[in-house]
């Protein structure tokens, strides 16, 4: 017999309610986390426009990992309109944004070391079975609050292009040439005189005769409007171009290891993809130099031995036990 207290419905009811609920929550149980987990959405910045030759990378690192890993991770990116440049590195380190891709020059300024990158005589691939790579990434967690998630840009090097014929060494002291904090311990010790100035003021420094040359990778100059007041490129090339995806690090150990293993996995992607790049790109760059009237002069190994021994020296004052550290693991 069914009773008529009304003290019983509440109770009839809660039980009908309570059911469905009990019924998810065990299937969630029987349910693998992963088919569960949530899309993660990151923030991320270039330090130049992702239309330029060293901003491509990044943002085709990004649009591949929001084609391959939707559903696990999305990737917005902005470039130096949104967060500037120079602003990026302490950007990455504080989370204002959770991944960077920038050339460990923007953060020199709390990991001096952090340039010993550049000179590097192996490749990523050589410097992680040296150690190398892991030994850059914990001094980065540590001062730099990031972690390298992959870099491009290996493969480039630097010259110094100059609208004066140079064919010696000793020619370099009548010269002024434009630089920036990784060429001007080099510079100097050429006897050149180095003038420190954004990249947007230098093609009228170029046709004011403010500057009679300049420092950058092989890639870029026609970009930038210089390419028609250079006529010499010299060689033999110095450095390596490296622009790293950093990870703030705090965002990447809060991260599923699906997560980190989709971004990892884009990482070697890109790495792999910048290498085919960019041996394609230097043959064609060097034709269109060319053919643009740009003729290489070179001094020999000398000259290439005398820009490392000079930036590393450099380092080494600002960074010596890290540097001590670093350079067998780098420097092969």
């Amino acid at each position: 017999m069914t009773s008529c207290n009304p003290a019983d419905r509440p109770a009839r009811r809660l039980q009908v309610v309570a059911a469905p609920a009990l019924a998810l929550g065990l299937a969630l149980a029987a349910t693998p986390l992963a088919t569960v987990a949530q899309e993660v959405s990151l923030r991320a910045s270039v330090f130049v426009p992702s239309n330029t030759v060293f901003g491509e990378p990044c943002a085709r690192f990004v649009e591949h990992v929001n084609q391959t890993y939707k559903g696990t991770v999305q990737i917005r990116l902005v470039g130096p309109d949104a967060v500037p440049s120079l602003e990026q590195g302490n950007a990455v380190r504080s989370g204002v944004v959770d991944l960077a891709c920038i050339p460990p020059a923007y953060y020199t300024n709390v990991m001096p070391e952090a340039d010993a990158a550049i000179l590097s005589t192996l490749n990523f691939n050589q410097q992680r079975a040296s150690g190398g790579w892991d030994a850059l990434n914990q001094l980065l967690h540590q001062k730099q609050g990031s972690h390298m998630v992959a870099g491009y840009g290996d493969g480039v090097q630097f010259h110094i292009y100059t609208n004066k014929p140079v064919s010696s060494v000793a020619e370099f002291k009548a010269l002024k040439l434009r630089t920036t904090p990784n060429y001007t311990s080099f510079f100097q010790s050429l006897g050149a005189t180095p003038v420190n100035m954004p990249p947007g003021e230098v093609q009228t420094a170029l046709e004011r005769g403010v500057v009679d040359g300049y420092g950058w990778p092989l890639l870029g100059i026609f970009d930038l409007g210089w390419a028609q007041h250079t006529k010499y490129r010299i060689e033999p090339g110095f450095y390596n171009v490296i622009v790293y995806v950093l990870a703030n690090f705090n965002k990447w150990n809060s991260l599923t290891p699906a997560q980190r293993d989709a971004l990892g996995k884009a990482g070697e992607w890109l790495e792999t993809d910048n290498a085919r790049m960019a041996a394609e790109k230097s043959v064609s760059e060097r034709k269109r130099q060319a053919d643009a009237g740009i003729k290489s002069i070179d001094l020999g190994a000398a000259y290439r031995k005398q820009a490392y021994d000079a930036y590393w020296a450099d380092i080494a004052k600002r960074a010596p036990e890290p540097v001590k550290m670093l350079r067998p693991l780098l420097d092969k």
